[in-house]
């Protein structure tokens, strides 16, 4: 027996090694013709580690995970806890298991890895597709050098409901930037050749309409029509699937009742089929078993049955469906095994592309990984986006930037000198240190003279602080020419399963600002947040304030560098902010209604009587220390042809006293269409840099392609007929023209 099994491997093992072959699908057709039912299963099942569910723990844990891989029946960990013990499970899998397949070890790294960049909401602030494409390079680098080859990134889901926890996770509300930035996370993450040990498999999260999810709730019932599917959520992972991304990961919603781990319209039609997808499909955690707790299905078995059947669920995460049921389910005929050998398929293949298979141990060297900790870039990079990424909402009497030779400073908030909680990251932070990111009170002591006196109040170091708290640190208020009150919610109050019923500032942090304001003095507002925030009575009174949002390891340096002008802020908002909780969903590309608001308190309009239609700060909006003047839009042609371009211009002059860089944005409208269509719709953006005095000509170009939508008949094409265009500073400063696609 042992003879026959090293006869039937030796093709296989020379395959392997054979790096000439470049065919990936030959190569694991040719490991799955050697493969029995049960291996071919197991290759489905993943396993956590860190996080273990049921009873395994301590050292009946290991054991279990040490078996499930000499036996096959695992294809996959994620969460697992260290280097060293990766290296052991994979020499298991290739030193005793019969069919010697490396595991894939996989990690939600999400914004970073040991040096830790802005949350993703924030990145995309800074419009810098560059910028974030580099940190997710970084991310790679650092993760890929500790043995992970698979991450949980990007979430590319449209979201427009701050309420939901994981906004912070996103790029924001709008379609267009949302593709435009998952492209440029997957060529991070990805890089230009997969085989590389420096690189990491992506996943495109939560396919599809996560984001949608009413009430903001956590795994709650997504309900829209095909055309807003189509229209709004699909994009940016059509984007991320042209762009070569090697998997995608089912959403726990429902959409139109079918669970996404077992929606066949979805997954087998849209992505496997319509979109030609070659890569594998994995579950959310357990979210295959969950379509029990949905009610489409009655037992363990059938939902392993729905998801294989359907084929939406190529992996199960940790779910342990398939490892019980799938074999019955095929020896009963209620699932093919051609289904199975096809999942397994997308598997192995994203092992070869990996080069796992060549060398399973490339990603396990310690060398590289303790130059990756020491390498000096990393956290410049964190910190160039970090500051790119922050958005100065107010600055009256222009308080802002400090002068770096200012005699006394106060640094009062639950976020002025806090190494805890991670105040400054988010809840997506696994194998990152307190100790190494730099707060405000740092970042701050780096950048004065050394003359300066910085006042810290300590007391005030929660969101709840009490009253006594409050009253020394107006004190603390008093001795200094400007305060900083660095205010928000930290990281733990944002991600996965932190949905908020109110948005505004927690605890009494209000409060505090309310006694600070009263001392008279300068008072610049910081705000540190993983969602927009109902800052309504904040923007009425406090004269500045800065939206650092949860900047990561380089917090202190990256806003330091804008609170004293080294770096003039360009960040513009990817999400707007309501004016108040009732306006939610608010969002810049709404549809006209029948009886749009025209002025001010008109009855009998779509309107609220209590407060106005517009968000507080819209999409697309920031401030800078400088000023910029539009000139009129020029358009090279009144109408085009399906087949022409048009031309867009306009010329940007910095009419300020400071160099500044200033995000150029571009809209459209369809005014007479097949079906209502937007009051405006993002379709171009240049990020332009300009010296005090300085002009520039900016010239985007459209064509019918950027016309398109799908139409009552669910086609996707362009209207004939008028279209409006706008350029300015955000959606609502904007000049306009109308051109006709003839």
């Amino acid at each position: 027996m042992k003879k026959t099994i090293l006869l039937l491997l030796l093709p296989y093992a020379v395959m392997a090694q054979n790096t000439s072959i470049k065919n990936i699908d030959f190569k694991a057709d040719s490991v799955i013709k050697l493969m029995t039912l049960e291996e071919k299963i197991g290759q489905l099942n993943q396993l956590s580690i860190e996080f273990a569910t049921g009873n395994k723990d301590g050292s009946a844990a290991l054991n279990y995970y040490e078996e499930s891989v000499r036996n096959g029946t695992v294809g996959s960990f994620l969460n697992t806890p260290n280097l060293d013990y990766k290296i052991k499970l994979q020499k298991i899998a290739m030193n005793e298991s019969r069919m010697k397949i490396p595991i894939i070890f996989a990690l939600d790294v999400i914004h970073g890895y040991k040096v830790i960049a802005p949350i993703p909401l924030a990145q995309s602030c800074s419009w810098d597709l560059k910028a974030i494409e580099k940190s997710e390079r970084v991310a790679a680098e650092m993760a890929s050098a500790d043995g992970v080859h698979w991450t949980f990134a990007p979430m590319i889901d449209v979201t427009r409901d701050p309420r939901w926890g994981r906004v912070m996770e996103g790029s924001g509300e709008d379609t267009w930037l949302g593709s435009k930035i998952a492209v440029a996370r997957v060529k991070g993450f990805q890089g230009d050749d997969l085989s590389k040990n420096n690189t990491i498999l992506a996943c495109a999260k939560h396919f599809a309409a996560y984001g949608a999810a009413e009430a903001g709730r956590e795994y709650n019932t997504v309900e829209i029509s095909e055309r807003q599917l189509r229209e709004v959520y699909l994009p940016p992972f059509k984007a991320a699937a042209d762009a070569g991304i090697g998997s995608f990961m089912n959403s726990f919603n429902t959409i139109s009742g079918i669970p996404s781990s077992g929606n066949k319209h979805l997954v087998k039609d849209i992505l496997k089929t319509e979109w030609n997808f070659k890569g594998f499909v994995v579950s959310d955690w357990a979210s295959i078993s969950e379509m029990l707790n949905h009610g489409v299905a009655k037992d363990t078995m059938d939902v392993a049955r729905l998801a294989m059947v359907n084929q939406t669920s190529d992996m199960d995460m940790e779910g342990m469906a398939y490892i019980k049921s799938l074999k019955k389910l095929v020896e009963q005929g209620k699932v093919p095994e051609a289904n199975i050998n096809d999942a397994c398929k997308r598997i192995l293949k994203a092992k070869f592309a990996l080069g796992l298979f060549q060398d399973p141990f490339k990603y396990f060297d310690k060398k590289r990984k303790e130059a990756s900790l020491k390498n000096p870039e990393y956290p410049l990079a964190s910190r160039d986006l970090a500051k790119k990424s922050m958005v100065l909402l107010k600055n009256d009497n222009n308080i802002l930037p400090l002068k770096k030779s200012i005699k006394s400073i106060a640094l009062i908030g639950a976020f002025a000198n806090s190494k805890k909680d991670r105040d400054y990251m988010s809840f997506w932070t696994f194998g990152a240190e307190q100790k190494n990111v730099i707060n405000l009170y740092e970042g701050i002591k780096n950048k004065v003279n050394a003359t300066t006196q910085i006042f810290v109040d300590t007391l005030c170091g929660k969101v709840d602080c009490q009253q006594n708290a409050i009253e020394k640190a107006v004190q603390t208020a008093l001795k200094a020419e400007v305060v900083v009150l660095a205010v928000g919610e930290n990281g733990e109050r944002n991600g996965e399963c932190r949905s908020r019923s109110e948005i505004n500032l927690p605890g009494n942090q209000q409060a505090l600002i309310r006694a600070v304001l009263k001392t008279g003095k300068p008072v610049v507002l910081v705000l540190f947040n993983g969602r927009p925030l109902t800052l309504k009575w904040e923007n009425d009174n406090v004269p500045a304030i800065l939206e650092a949002w949860q900047p990561g390891t380089e917090a202190g340096n990256a806003l330091a560098e804008v609170l004293f002008g080294d770096y003039n802020p360009s960040g513009k908002l990817t999400m707007s902010f309501p004016y108040a909780l009732g306006q939610i969903p608010v969002y810049y590309n709404q549809l006209p209604t029948g009886r749009p608001l025209v002025k001010p308190n008109e009855m009998w309009k779509s309107t609220f009587s209590d407060i106005p239609n517009e968000p507080l700060y819209p999409f697309g909006f920031g401030l800078s220390y400088t000023k910029f003047s539009y000139s009129d839009v020029a358009l090279s042609a009144s109408e085009i042809n399906i087949n022409q371009t048009l031309e867009v211009s306009v010329t940007i002059k910095n009419i300020g006293k400071y160099d500044g860089e200033e995000i150029v944005q571009m809209y459209i409208r369809d005014l007479v269409a097949e079906v209502s269509r937007p009051v405006k719709e993002l379709r171009g953006f240049e990020k332009i840099y300009l010296k005090a005095g300085e002009s520039k000509k900016v010239t985007f170009k459209l064509t019918a392609e950027d016309l398109k939508y799908w139409n009552s008949d669910l086609v996707y094409k362009a209207d004939l007929g008028d279209f409006k265009v706008f350029v300015g500073g955000s959606s609502v400063d904007v000049t306009e023209k109308v051109f006709s696609l003839k």
